[in-house]
């Protein structure tokens, strides 16, 4: 794994955000960068985790060209679909492993500790919009030190050569991710 992207871990964490209140949260993290993205929804199923594996590849700022999953029954049919549709190449881990998949499983412990640790609202639309706020604090901003103190993408603009994230406009950082740019809210564009 010796550039962006070889190999993404994907996993999901069931969260209980208060009495009779549990989500399923979908992980993923690149091996190289540390970057991470995340998706909330109220069951994890093989459609669903083909359809944040599909959202992966477009928002994720490099080619994705394998992913490592559980056995978990939601990385069947739909999923293994999808892979072999968009080209990925998917290695499932055997049963009762989680070490080997301990990038994404202390990715999701980062997120108990430092996410779901305050009050969140319930409702998926809300509590999604906090993950994406979380998410890019964590990838532009939040130190690693598996990346000599540089957040995710810092990392990225450094092995690409090119000037950090944090120091562009928003439609620049847009641009340099590769992402579609639609609309303007407060003085910044945003996602499509």
């Amino acid at each position: 794994m010796g550039h962006p992207g070889d190999l993404i871990q994907v996993d999901t964490l069931t969260v209980t955000l208060g009495p009779g209140e549990t989500i399923q949260h979908f992980s993923a993290v690149d091996l190289f960068t540390r970057f991470s993205l995340a998706e909330v929804h109220t069951r994890a199923t093989a459609n669903l985790a083909a359809s944040f594996l599909a959202r992966l590849m477009v928002r994720a700022p490099f080619p994705i060209r394998a992913v490592q999953v559980d056995g978990g029954s939601e990385f069947m049919s739909d999923f293994e679909e999808v892979c072999e549709r968009l080209g990925v190449k998917l290695f499932v881990l055997p049963p009762r492993s989680p070490k080997l998949n301990g990038h994404v499983e202390r990715m999701q412990r980062t997120f108990r500790d430092e996410f779901y640790t305050r009050p969140l609202p319930s409702q998926i639309p809300e509590l999604q919009r906090e993950l994406d706020a979380y998410l890019d604090h964590y990838n532009r901003r939040r130190p690693h030190r598996a990346l000599g103190g540089l957040a995710p993408l810092e990392y990225l603009a450094r092995i690409r050569g090119r000037r950090s994230p944090q120091s562009l406009k928003c439609v620049d950082r847009l641009h340099w991710l590769g992402l579609p740019c639609k609309g303007q809210e407060d003085g910044c564009i945003s996602l499509s």
